[in-house]
């Protein structure tokens, strides 16, 4: 079944996201934001990185005024769709083309400009007539139509009354190129820029253009990597919505036709031959092929599907013919709900992202204001005017805080967009808090731990019964019933037996099995209450395994033959295959685990002994377990609950960390902070560590990004920083944060 459009969280009706274009720095964001929150009632989130807006409280068809207030602000803006952001990436492409171009034409002037100025301010007798004016001439573009994105952001915030880190490069450029071209006029000379601070040789002197052009090409080399960087982590993200054919191979009026994949309707019938992606999320009616579904889930080996299976958009058949009847199409499907989830987590913001917002609205106009206070004290203390200059340039420069700004958003995005390659959906950053707390994992039992389905472990027959024939008519009666029993029989008589003979008479008893006519006899197949309720006498080889069976855990299930009792189906749920090294692996990680069922303490210590938990919670009804991770809380434990995400809600949201575990197709409305698509349930451990791994990397880039400016001012400050050495430290500061961050797409799944 698909989910109701009205249920998916795809489309609030008080929620509209906004591509941005022209945002160059964290001041911007925090400036977009406060354009939008002056809207009535809306309140508005901006992410630097990711280049959206979420704003709330605002219908869609309202969505132009905050498209209008975005604009007004001097920044452009487009209402964008899920799974639609063509805007955003043509505007992401343009703008690293220009960049990339200002940058070569930048670099190819200022390095000859370096040259002249170095050789002729030390070799006076190389100079010509006109020297000065050839290097002014090779500086102007850099200064002016290079610098130009930096120029341009500057005046537009200066028009609506506020500076970003734009300004102080703008200004730093300006005031360097407005001295250099100054001292010509005046015919002064000043001090050499080339490597550090230190007058000229006697007889020599410098121009400051190089100083001007040098700081222009750090700074659009910073940019132009930082901005490719970025490019790449969105990558991340845009690779998995990218998984979805776009054509479809679709049977109708008995011919196969093919049709855009968005034209597929639910319940019709889609051909996948072998080596073809899956375009819908459908149930196998035909056909049998294995499946690479490591794109979607981090899966690496293929899984068998055959008929009544389910396949999910974005895998791949690898070597067989599927016939599938479509259940999800389009935005429904498995695939575009992860990529709906992932991109929501990687729109908010972190606790400590809206803090740093902060500090930058203030920061930036402190520095302008202390680098002017600092050249001010050096010509007050006697420093010529060019060394005095430079000093404030070098403030100006250094101080700029891009590496702070980009130090969060970068690795939230490049960490959700991992965690949903790997079948981790980590729907925002409470969850990334959350896992680097937690000290307990409490372990739902069935349908988490265990499959949902049951398996007969033993049959144990009466004397004299014959074994083909009890499972035949065990099989017989229980195929008319839809009980998890029955099917487990069913399942079991069929490794051993074919023909089923004529039941009549089939009923049911309600509560306790089901029960028809064989051969003129009656036969039953019910529990064992049942069987003692009714006289039936159970013989002592039954007894004993009916016995041994409660005592471990298990159920019982008898099959009696007008009245007689002739055998005894002892009856389990399943441990997941994964589970005692999913468990080994938490343990291994220092986090305590707990096995918390509804189930008998006997069927719970069964499976909790044979994954090695030693704390069991046992006989808990669904209701009850959100109180038991509150009491955990109580002790003082961090707590996570994993759980299947469907009578674990109330769970889910009481504890630390909420971990789903979901089958099927419908996981847009679980009740976790990390929802678990891979069937494997080590990705359990995966997601903790990838979770603690991007805030290991969030805290290290705040770390560089705060040491950086606290340790670069005062040296700047000092006089012992060069201009040209601080662009180009402020520049590789920003690319470094933006690279720290990418290497967490090397995160890769336990084996």
């Amino acid at each position: 079944m698909t989910t109701p459009v009205d249920m998916l969280p795809l489309a609030d009706l008080d929620r509209v996201e906004l591509s941005i274009g022209g945002m160059t720095c964290a001041a911007c964001a925090g400036r977009v934001e406060r354009a939008l929150g002056k809207l009535d009632g809306v309140t508005a989130s901006v992410n630097f990185a990711t280049e959206r807006a979420v704003v709330t409280g605002l219908a869609p068809e309202q969505a132009d005024q905050a498209v209008a207030a975005v604009k007004k602000a001097g920044y452009e803006a487009s209402v964008r769709v899920d799974g639609d952001d063509e805007w955003s990436r043509r505007a992401a492409v343009d703008r690293v083309t220009s960049l990339r171009r200002r940058l070569l034409v930048s670099a190819i002037l200022t390095v000859p400009l370096m040259d002249i100025t170095l050789v002729l301010a030390l070799v006076p007798g190389l100079r010509f007539p006109g020297w000065e004016l050839l290097c002014v001439l090779l500086s102007l573009p850099v200064v002016t139509w290079a610098a130009w994105p930096f120029h341009r952001a500057t005046a537009r915030n200066l028009r609506h009354g506020s500076v970003t880190m734009d300004t102080l490069v703008s200004l730093g450029i300006l005031a360097s190129f407005g001295w250099a071209v100054a001292t010509i006029l005046m015919g002064e000379g000043g001090s050499s820029y080339w490597i550090g601070y230190g007058q000229t040789p006697a007889g020599a002197s410098a121009i400051y253009l190089d100083v001007a052009a040098g700081m222009t090409t750090f700074q659009l080399a910073g940019r132009y990597f930082e901005s490719r960087s970025r490019r790449k982590a969105g990558d991340v993200l845009d690779a998995l919505a990218a998984l979805a054919p776009d054509r479809a191979r679709v049977v109708r009026d008995g011919v196969e036709v093919v049709v855009p994949s968005g034209q597929v309707r639910v319940g019709e019938l889609v051909v996948v031959r072998a080596g073809e992606t899956i375009p819908v999320d459908g149930q196998v009616v035909e056909g049998r092929a294995f499946v690479d579904t490591s794109t979607v889930t981090g899966e690496p080996v293929p899984r068998e599907t055959t008929v009544g299976d389910l396949a999910v958009t974005g895998t791949t058949s690898a070597d067989g013919r599927l016939v599938l009847r479509a259940v999800a199409v389009g935005a429904h499907t498995q695939l575009a709900q992860m990529t709906a989830i992932a991109e929501r987590a990687q729109a908010s913001k972190a606790r400590v992202e809206a803090l740093v917002d902060r500090i930058v609205r203030v920061f930036v106009p402190v520095v302008i204001a202390l680098a002017i206070a600092v050249g001010v004290a050096w010509l007050w203390a006697g420093a010529q005017p060019a060394h005095a200059i430079g000093v404030g340039i070098s403030v100006l420069i250094i101080a700029c805080p891009c590496a702070l700004g980009l130090a969060t958003p970068t690795a939230l995005m490049v960490g959700i967009g991992r965690g949903a390659q790997l079948g981790i959906l980590i729907k925002g950053q409470s969850a990334l808090e959350a896992s680097g707390r937690i000290d307990t994992v409490v372990l739902d039992k069935t349908g988490t731990l265990t499959l949902s389905t049951l398996v007969i472990e033993q049959l144990t027959l009466a004397p004299g019964a014959d074994r083909v024939r009890v499972l035949q008519w065990a099989a017989a009666v229980e195929q008319g019933s839809e009980h998890p029993v029955a099917a487990a029989i069913a399942r079991y008589a069929a490794a051993s037996v074919a023909d089923l003979p004529t039941v009549t008479d089939f009923r049911t008893i309600p509560g306790r099995g089901a029960a028809g006519v064989i051969d003129g006899r009656e036969v039953v197949v019910a529990s064992v209450p049942h069987a003692i309720d009714e006289r039936m006498p159970l013989p002592a080889d039954v007894r004993d395994a009916v016995d041994d069976a409660a005592a471990s855990g298990r159920s019982s299930v008898v099959l009696a033959t007008d009245g007689v009792v002739e055998a005894v189906f002892t009856v389990a749920d399943e441990v997941r295959p994964s589970a005692k090294a999913a468990v080994s692996q938490l343990q291994r990680m220092g986090l305590s685990t707990v096995l918390l069922t509804g189930d008998t303490a006997a069927a719970a210590r069964r499976v909790a002994d044979e994954l090695g938990i030693s704390e069991v919670r046992a006989e808990v009804m669904p209701a009850d377990k959100a109180g038991v991770i509150a009491a955990l809380q109580a002790d003082g434990h961090r707590v996570a609950m994993v759980g299947d995400g469907i009578n674990d809600a109330a769970a889910l949201g009481t504890a630390d960390l909420g971990m789903a575990v979901v089958s099927g197709t419908d996981i847009a409305l679980k009740s976790a902070d990390i929802i678990l698509v891979r069937d494997d349930l080590r990705v359990i451990a995966d997601a903790i560590a990838l979770s603690r791994r991007t805030l290991r990397t969030i805290r290290g880039n705040l770390v560089w990004a705060f040491g950086y400016n606290v340790a670069a001012i005062p040296l700047a400050a000092a006089g012992l920083l060069n201009p040209l050495i601080s662009a180009a430290a402020m520049s590789l500061s920003s690319v470094l944060v933006v690279w720290n961050s990418l290497r967490l797409r090397s995160a890769k799944a336990r084996r």
